[in-house]
């Protein structure tokens, strides 16, 4: 298993394929740069995808096992359920965590930043005098950690605490015995 870095500014650069989009989104929620097939339109097909990893210096992550093949470094994630994508993802090397707030949009996966106390925020929004909140500095888009920060959060807990349970179960089961 290849050490990936695990600090923003290193994080590896990805690019998922059509079948990858909730993962996509986990990712950027983690940190990750990672643009997603579907982001410009219509699936463009996988020599599109293996052109646009090599010209961006993206990671290929897919779930079709004859693309993985071709891509240099390519990442196969086989499942569907997105707790086992995520397990996949961490068992290839790389860190699946949330950082102490928004890095990536998750909708565009462009940059975010903090947002003022004193700045405009949409209604929806809490005021970001009581809560921290994030702004995307492409699409404009804010977020702050709520209820779906916290979803996502148990996802990430459950897949590393699923795979705890495994090993456990692999090595005998109970530690106790």
């Amino acid at each position: 298993m290849t050490d990936r870095p695990e600090s923003d500014d290193e994080r590896e650069r990805l690019l998922l394929d059509a079948m990858l989009g909730k993962l996509t989104t986990y990712l950027r929620m983690c940190g990750y740069d990672a643009a997603y097939a579907l982001d410009d339109g219509p699936d463009p097909g996988d020599d599109a995808l293996l052109e646009r990893a090599r010209e961006e210096n993206r990671t290929l992550v897919t779930r079709d096992e004859r693309l993985a093949r071709r891509a240099p470094d390519g990442v196969l994630v086989t499942t569907r359920a997105i707790t086992d994508q995520l397990r996949e993802f961490s068992s290839a090397g790389y860190a699946v965590e949330l950082r102490g707030g928004p890095v990536r949009c998750s909708t565009c996966n462009g940059q975010v930043e903090r947002v003022g106390t004193d700045e405009p925020v949409p209604e929806y929004a809490p005021d970001p005098g009581e809560q921290p909140l994030w702004r995307c500095l492409d699409c404009g888009q804010v977020y702050w950690k709520g209820s779906h920060w916290d979803d996502v959060a148990k996802r990430i807990d459950a897949k590393e605490n699923e795979r705890d349970g495994d090993e456990q179960q692999r090595d005998g089961g109970d530690e106790t015995r």
